[in-house]
């Protein structure tokens, strides 16, 4: 079994390579939760993942005749440009395996740290065994995500450095994917301060870990947004450690994860992916569960594809009550909708969208509906323009969002 000697050596060979980053209170996510909140900022790093540790790790243990053969991985992304930059930086040929469902970002900041990029497959198990056909082919060395003690010792590094900066944490909140993270970090934590609580989270659609270690039967999806954890097995090696020294896991939604993308975004100022994101998501699913404790969260990962965040920030927005969609009814007269544009801006909202519906309605034909969509300050806010409206003579209802 790993233990922190391994750790501690992995933190002395990746020292020079790597970013130190900073793990601070946020006082703001503190105020929300009522826990004391400090965020560990993996994606500052730069490939923007904590995957680089695991990997820096790994290649600058081998030696010469390996070096010469060189490297192919299986990656969502963040291993891959993990393995493809400390390659690049060492003069190892490096090729990448990754599923045809990897956000474009990925791949190409892969790609432009000078890997071969294979795309196969759509899911990581695929991509796995064509790396693993490809290994045995071209004959190279084949550098595994989460389940190799060099790649779990270097993700442990992460802990270590937590608790030098903040010594009395009292629970860490950990993203799964394979479970190569959280193996190091609990590795790490339970040897320096054995009472610290280490919480795994999982998304409900890739919930492997949770089913291994639990034996419970939760279905498993197809997709999800925290493409990083989407692992549908779980590595062996994490999984014994995590049976050992995890005190528990617990699973989050597609919609946790979002509202954690852009609470991160508005309070920290701090861009993560949806991977990165699951450990706040867990915090603010369960605050019952680490209320007045010192927990650390680690935002594991920064790559998150431009429209996707484009999607996300629009959708948060209308769970926020600042984007709604309004139905509007009246009489199919000249000046109706200027009069529906006119009393949504005097009550302060901005109209987005504007859509005049006559043909596919109920009402009676010399009747219209209009909707809009507009920005708001808020469910309040939205109250108000519904108000106006009602004032100035005009039926309207806030549509609901599914």
């Amino acid at each position: 079994m790993l233990d922190i000697t391994h750790i501690q050596q992995a933190a002395d060979r990746i020292r020079e390579h790597l970013l130190r980053t900073p793990c601070v209170a946020s006082h703001t996510l503190s105020d929300i939760t009522g826990a004391q909140v400090f965020l560990k900022f993996e994606n500052l790093q730069f490939t923007a993942s904590f995957k680089e540790r695991g990997a820096c790790n790994k290649l600058a243990q081998l030696n010469a005749a390996e070096r010469a053969r060189g490297v192919i991985a299986m990656s969502a992304g963040n291993h891959a440009q993990g393995v493809a930059y400390h390659a690049q930086r060492l003069g190892i040929r490096a090729v990448i395996v990754m599923p045809r469902f990897t956000p474009g970002v990925k791949v190409e900041r892969t790609r432009g740290f000078g890997a071969e990029v294979v795309l196969h497959g759509d899911t990581l198990d695929e991509a796995r065994a064509h790396a693993l056909l490809l290994a045995e082919q071209q004959h190279l060395i084949f550098v595994h995500p989460y389940d190799d003690p060099d790649i779990v010792a270097g993700q442990g590094t992460v802990a270590l450095e937590m608790l030098a900066e903040v010594p009395d944490l009292d629970v860490l909140i950990v993203a799964i994917g394979g479970g190569g993270l959280i193996a190091g970090m609990a590795t790490a934590a339970k040897a320096i301060k054995p009472g610290i609580e280490v919480i795994g989270v999982q998304t409900t659609r890739f919930p492997a870990m949770v089913n291994a270690i639990k034996g419970t039967q939760h279905p498993q999806g197809t997709s999800s947004i925290a493409e990083g954890i989407a692992v549908a097995s779980p590595g062996k090696l994490p999984q014994a450690i995590i049976k050992a020294l995890v005190n528990d896991l617990l699973l989050v939604d597609e919609g946790d994860i979002e509202q954690a993308i852009v609470m991160l975004l508005e309070v920290e100022k701090t861009l993560v992916e949806g991977a990165g994101a699951a450990s706040l998501a867990a915090l603010l699913k369960h605050p019952q569960h680490f209320q007045g404790k010192k927990v650390g969260l680690v935002l594991c990962g920064g790559n998150i594809d431009p429209l996707l965040l484009a999607a996300i920030i629009e959708r948060g927005m209308v769970r926020a009550g600042r984007l709604a969609r309004l139905r509007v009814s009246a009489r199919d007269v000249p000046g109706t909708l200027a009069l529906i544009t006119a009393t949504v801006a005097t009550a302060g909202a901005n109209i987005n969208e504007v859509h005049h519906q006559r043909a596919f309605t109920t009402l009676a034909a010399q009747n219209v509906e209009v909707e809009l969509v507009i920005q708001t300050r808020g469910p309040q806010h939205i109250t108000e323009v519904l108000a106006a409206l009602a004032q100035a003579g005009l039926t309207a209802q806030l549509v609901q969002s599914n």
